[in-house]
């Protein structure tokens, strides 16, 4: 149990690695100021190849639970997300976001019906300074439409995954089509806004085709798989509480192509984000593993078969000739024209008063039984 639960949150704390990379390919790549398109093409491409490969669309009910999903998951979380990347430095925007597993943990509570547990408040609270520690800088500023954009950028990303537990996935619908669906109906969501409020851009550069590209293949279509399996496997606080290690990611990659330096104060809050996302993991672990010892063991894994007086009366088929019967086991050794056997789970009635063996057959006046010889006796037993 444990082994799977460690599993399960290495591939989907990958989602966060990769959306870590967003603000340097936002910032490096993309044309400046289009959020909205952004946005767009980072959805609707890879969720249009997804939904055509599957070959399935939504049915009755879920085609609106997949609007809902797709716009708190995808649509207005990308485009707040990318607001909140233009108007706010990296490491602010962040520390925003980095909200988010509250929120989680409160809808947690109303929708799922989970109780809030002290690690939880605690890993919140280390991850969300964790994060204040690795992105803040002297320089840092504060916008109030950035600010808005990331906390409400935080509450959609919350919501679709307290949501995305609570409803599951369609029955006999992949997972990738699944992903598919939301990504389509977010990119649906934003398109007709990006065309009547940014427009397009003038000239589009190869540079800034790569940096499509990465975002929605890489970016949303696989990353959005592996987090909506996360989502399905693990606890939804858990894979909230992975989303830490964005800003690490986004640090990282600072440090690497962007010479960024890394402060002593930067290396404290990148261990303390690892270590509320490992307590996340572990107190999961412990979890799932005393609910799997609270089910008990499988009918017949003590190796007692469940039919426990009908075994009584097979071990006393084998026991050796002249030793006495096992209780219960005399009418499994009554003979084939004698009474017929009770049910295991009824009691034997009381035997009817009389003497205890057999009298001796009646004789005719005035003779004798003939007498036996010692052979004759013994082939007698023996038949």
């Amino acid at each position: 149990m444990k082994q799977r639960v460690g599993l399960d949150s290495a591939l989907t704390v990958l989602a966060p690695v990769v959306w870590g990379s967003t603000y340097l390919v936002t910032t490096q790549l993309l044309p400046p100021d289009r959020p909205l398109l952004a946005a767009a093409v980072r959805a609707l491409p890879g969720g249009l190849i997804l939904t055509l490969a599957g070959r399935q669309l939504p049915q009755g009910h879920w085609w609106w639970r997949i609007l809902v999903l797709g716009a708190l998951n995808i649509g207005v979380f990308f485009y707040l997300l990318f607001v909140a990347a233009y108007h706010l430095p990296g490491g602010v925007a962040a520390l925003v976001g980095s909200v988010q597993p509250v929120f989680v943990l409160l809808l947690s509570a109303l929708l799922l019906r989970t109780a809030i547990r002290g690690w939880q408040v605690w890993a919140c609270v280390l991850g969300t300074a964790g994060v204040g520690m690795l992105v803040l800088g002297p320089e840092a500023g504060l916008d109030t439409i950035g600010v808005v954009a990331g906390l409400g950028g935080a509450v959609c990303m919350a919501s679709g995954i307290v949501l995305t537990k609570h409803w599951g996935r369609p029955p006999g619908v992949g997972l990738l089509t699944f992903t598919g669906w939301q990504l389509a109906a977010g990119g649906l969501l934003i398109a007709p806004v990006t065309l009547l409020g940014e427009g397009l851009p003038d000239r589009v550069t190869w540079t800034n085709l790569a940096g499509f590209a990465y975002l929605s293949l890489v970016g949303a279509l696989l990353a959005y798989a592996v987090w909506f399996r996360g989502i399905e496997r693990l606890p939804a606080l858990t894979v909230s509480l992975l989303g830490f290690a964005s800003p690490l990611a986004a640090t990282i990659l600072g440090f690497l192509f962007l010479r960024e330096g890394l402060t002593l104060i930067q290396g404290a809050g990148a261990v303390a984000v690892v270590t509320a996302v490992l307590l996340a993991q572990r107190s999961t672990a412990r979890e799932a593993r005393v609910a799997g010892g609270a089910a008990g063991p499988s009918p017949g894994s003590t190796g007692v078969p469940p039919d426990g007086p009908v075994a009584a009366g097979a071990t006393a088929a084998t026991a050796p000739p002249g030793s006495p019967p096992a209780a219960g086991a005399a009418t499994a050794a009554a003979p084939p024209d004698g009474p017929t056997a009770a049910a295991p789970t009824d009691p034997l009635p009381p035997p009817e008063a009389g003497p205890a063996h057999p009298a001796p057959p009646p004789t005719e006046a005035g003779t004798r039984p003939a007498a036996q010889s010692p052979r004759q006796t013994t082939e007698r037993e023996q038949s």
